[in-house]
């Protein structure tokens, strides 16, 4: 969408919103509709509005229900075109998005560009009197969100949100929508991650959902963002490559000094140094320990005296380190018996 269009598309919005409230006869009652959205300002809670008018909260709830009663009947007796209008468009949207989407995803996919909170609030009013379209409130569980209607009613589409969710759960990690598909009825995978967006209990992170407590694909600090760049690179790096990966990285607050990387890797045993500043992961299958150490275990779960190369070899598999720096440790410690011409076994100190 160009530039000229967005202005277009935002104009066009605020334009219906003033045309909905111009049609509300008393001030008050305009107020209460404005405050209660955040259709100019921030959105105000019923005891604050009603401390302002001097009302009880339990009246403003009820002058509130009544306006929108009296909108939407409004919308469907065809007194508001412009909204059936806006309605089409917002529905173009959605279906785009997988039919379901929160409210904030919505309102930057429909004007274009990353929506302010007075953008969403005005398309969430405007979904609100929309016939077909149903709005999930948003609570702890649920963000707020929008759905054409056909997918069901706010009840239904949360039973689907809460199914995917117990799917994810029950697979145990990180799972892409494409993976998910095959498990859920659904028409299409984007169907499946436009579900998963309205729940509070689900993240993503490099197209693959799974539950918000799991650092693979919420990472809350840095040693589990190392994780998760370590992980996804699927190879050992070095500690400026992976403080790169988290700076160019979908997380939060990005923002961290090579140095702390460093310092973090030194400290979490999930993390091994297998060559000079270079990292891999301990699931990975490297142990801690000096290049004498690794030494030790491959005699010592060798069978049969091994060659120099042999051990070479296998040294090199857990770390990356120089040839010379390997035979120099074999042939300095008194524990690496030569027993044949450059074949070794490791001997127990007296």
């Amino acid at each position: 969408m160009s530039e000229t269009a967005k202005t277009e598309q935002s104009a066009k919005l605020n334009s219906v919103v003033d045309t909905i409230i111009s049609k509300i006869p008393q001030e008050r009652e305009k107020e209460i509709i404005s405050r209660r959205f955040g259709l100019y300002d921030r959105k105000e809670t019923l005891e604050l509005i009603g401390d302002m008018f001097g009302i009880t909260r339990e009246r403003v709830r009820q002058l509130e229900k009544a306006i929108l009663t009296r909108l939407r009947a409004a919308v469907a007796e065809g007194e508001l075109p412009s909204v059936i209008a806006m309605e089409k468009e917002i529905t173009s949207s959605l279906s785009e998005m997988g039919r379901v989407a929160r409210m904030q995803d919505l309102a930057s996919h429909f004007l274009g560009k990353e929506a302010t909170a007075i953008d969403r609030a005005r398309v969430a009013f405007i979904s609100e009197l929309a016939e077909n379209i149903t709005i999930v409130t948003e609570n702890d569980d649920y963000y707020q969100a929008a759905a054409i209607d056909t997918l069901g009613n706010e009840k239904q589409i949360r039973a689907r949100v809460e199914e995917v969710v117990k799917t994810i759960k029950k697979h145990g990690e990180p799972v892409t929508a494409e993976e998910l598909h095959k498990k859920l009825d659904y028409e299409h995978p984007s169907n499946i991650a436009a579900l998963a967006t309205v729940s509070k209990k689900l993240a993503s992170l490099n197209d693959q959902w799974g539950l918000a407590k799991w650092p693979a694909v919420n990472p809350k600090n840095i040693r589990d963002k190392i994780y998760v760049v370590l992980d996804t690179n699927g190879s050992p790096m070095h500690f400026s490559d992976i403080a790169k990966g988290i700076r160019d990285s979908e997380f939060n607050r990005r923002s961290v000094t090579t140095q702390a990387i460093h310092n973090e890797l030194i400290k979490d045993k999930r993390f091994v140094l297998i060559g000079r500043g270079i990292y891999a992961l301990a699931s990975w299958g490297y142990s801690r320990g000096t290049v004498a150490d690794i030494i030790t275990d491959i005699l010592k779960n060798s069978e049969t005296p091994l060659h120099r190369d042999e051990i070479v070899r296998q040294v090199l598999d857990k770390r990356q380190v120089k040839e010379t720096t390997i035979l120099l440790n074999l042939q300095s410690k008194p524990q690496f018996k030569r027993v044949a011409k450059a074949t070794y076994v490791f001997e127990e100190a007296a």
